[in-house]
């Protein structure tokens, strides 16, 4: 009983078990908050939509699958091929703010041209957050993509960013307006808490990402507040 016991706890304990079930995690909330909508808005629209944002889809999804495929490479223990596939990341997170910057600003020029799109459209400046979250971790698990405790912990931050949009898309009942940003910071708790039960202690990276995370989201819904006051 013991002996299953430690066990137990050495797979928890395992940090390509809890990353890979975060990628998972992640896959599902993005699933879960598009999914409804795909056909309705792209194949089915009620305004017919740019092409470019088929192309945002595109992109976006890639990188949810992209980081499911890494967490299970490392799962799996091949770390030669993670490694090598991680370029193809590189590639597709540097697409990902620059099609989602002009999309973000397509989109915002379409929706207001049709007055019944312009009440409900969202704000540029809540894509252009979103975008940033993404890329300030994204960029900086790059640059320390040889020291995995800060690459795997900083590339959960820029995946569970993403979600925000998914979030957005929830059940209403699931979160009251305009705050899904929760849902986005809930993911990244699942982080802290992590380290609290393995380490007993928060790294350094959550410290700093989560708290400027949160403010840049305050600001942010504290505008969309004022905007639909």
């Amino acid at each position: 009983m013991i002996g299953q016991t430690i066990s137990h706890y050495r797979v928890i304990e395992r940090p390509q078990y809890f990353y890979f079930f975060m990628s998972f995690l992640i896959g599902v909330v993005v699933i879960y908050g598009f999914g409804p909508m795909v056909n309705r808005r792209l194949n089915h629209p009620s305004h017919p939509k740019p092409f470019l944002l088929t192309i945002h889809a595109v992109i976006f999804s890639a990188w949810v699958v992209f980081y499911m495929v890494q967490s299970a490479l490392v799962r799996s223990g091949n770390v030669r091929i993670h490694r090598v596939v991680g370029w193809f990341g590189v590639a597709l997170g540097v697409a990902i703010p620059v099609v989602g910057t002009i999309t973000a600003v397509t989109m915002r020029r379409f929706d207001l041209l049709d007055p019944d799109l312009a009440r409900r459209a969202p704000l540029l400046r809540t894509a252009l957050l979103d975008l940033t979250s993404f890329t300030i971790p994204f960029a900086l698990a790059i640059y320390w993509r040889t020291n995995p405790e800060l690459h795997r912990r900083l590339m959960l931050i820029a995946s569970c960013a993403l979600t925000a949009a998914a979030f957005v898309r929830f059940p209403a009942i699931l979160h009251s307006w305009p705050w899904f940003y929760v849902g986005v910071d809930l993911l990244v708790l699942l982080g802290v808490l992590r380290d609290l039960i393995v380490s007993r202690r928060v790294h350094p990276v959550y410290l700093g990402a989560l708290p400027a995370l949160i403010l840049a989201q305050v600001t942010i819904m504290n505008t969309i507040l004022h905007f639909w006051r």
